[in-house]
């Protein structure tokens, strides 16, 4: 078998990944299950998880571990006590990484026909009872996940030859690093300010960078990813602020990632300033992205330049993690190393 270049390019970075989704059913029959909920002499109890459906990962890149996960849950309750015999199921639609406690929505349905009164104890019940202790189980989930698996994923120090990727393993490897597009707690609507016309950035004092990516979609479908609102926010799992035209703004990541599209060549080239939040104020970075179809893939270059010194692992870091690898774990674009 051939190892391409890209492939061994991420291998040497240390990027370790561990499929964890049986871990995440045994999580949900070992917490889930039996939590219940009583009122007036009626007793609601999750009966069994009759699905869990999605991805589960723990990763190690460059010394720091991090969890993607995207689980959708179908519960199965029941009733005992004065309102005995009630089934039916909860319906959590998404239960992601990046979503907070109070964002996770639940569906209930019922089994079969009941009075109107018996629903509405039941249902009472459960979103008093039942829902406030699911929302603490899986807002612990990510943190139990990476708990578990971190060490397994980790290479001994001993093998390790980047000096990086010891630094980073010296401390704990039950925590995962805070990452830039961590999304706030109370995101603001997105807002942009405009770019002076007089940005610039000192050679003397930015970097430039240089990396490639294959993914197996068409030039045109992954140009249209990078750019329409509704596949951006898909991707970045937040709403994005987006829109291919040239001389408009953009705002990705709760703000986190702002700009504007300085050029576009169809369906092939993009450029734009780009700037994190925590970057000084007016100064920005240029991404250029040019994708190259090939026979069977499509390549992204991605060349940056004006990045300050000293970020440029950090915008490496969150751009192949909250970029290529989230499009491609959301669209099937190829694997995941």
């Amino acid at each position: 078998m051939v190892i391409s270049n890209s492939i061994l390019t991420r291998l040497s970075r240390h990027w370790v990944d561990k499929n964890c989704i049986g871990w995440a059913q045994n999580y949900f029959e070992e917490n889930v299950v039996n939590v219940s909920g009583n009122t007036d002499g009626t007793t609601v109890t999750i009966s069994k998880v009759n699905s869990l459906d999605g991805d589960v990962e723990v990763c190690q890149r460059k010394g720091k571990v991090i969890s993607l996960f995207d689980l959708k849950a179908n519960l199965g309750f029941v009733s005992s006590g004065k309102q005995q015999g009630v089934t039916g199921t909860i319906e959590v639609p998404e239960i992601a990484y990046d979503t907070e406690s109070d964002e996770y929505q639940f569906q209930i349905s019922f089994g079969g026909e009941y009075a109107s009164e018996t629903q509405d104890i039941v249902t009472k019940i459960i979103k008093s009872k039942i829902i406030p202790t699911l929302r603490k189980t899986f807002s612990a989930f990510g943190p139990k996940l990476i708990k578990d698996h971190a060490s397994e994923i980790q290479e001994p120090e001993d093998q390790v030859k980047s000096v990086f990727t010891k630094q980073n393993q010296s401390g704990t490897s039950t925590k995962t690093s805070t990452t830039i597009f961590k999304k706030e707690e109370k995101p603001a609507a997105a807002s942009v300010a405009a770019p002076a016309q007089s940005q610039s950035h000192s050679t003397a004092n930015t970097s430039k960078l240089h990396f490639e990516e294959d993914f197996v979609c068409p030039a045109d479908v992954l140009y249209l990813t990078l750019l329409e609102k509704n596949r951006v926010s898909a991707w970045t799992r937040s709403q994005a602020e987006i829109s291919p035209e040239e001389g408009t703004e953009y705002s990705l990541f709760g703000a986190n990632v702002t700009g504007r599209i300085l050029k576009l060549t169809a369906p092939t080239g993009i450029v734009m300033s780009w700037r994190l939040k925590s970057w000084k104020p007016e100064h920005y970075a240029t991404l250029t992205i040019a994708l190259e179809q090939g026979s069977s893939a499509t390549k992204m270059v991605v060349d940056f330049e004006g990045v300050p010194i000293g970020q440029e692992d950090v915008v490496r870091d969150n751009f192949e993690d909250y970029y290529i690898r989230c499009i491609k774990v959301t669209f099937g674009f190829g694997a995941v190393l």
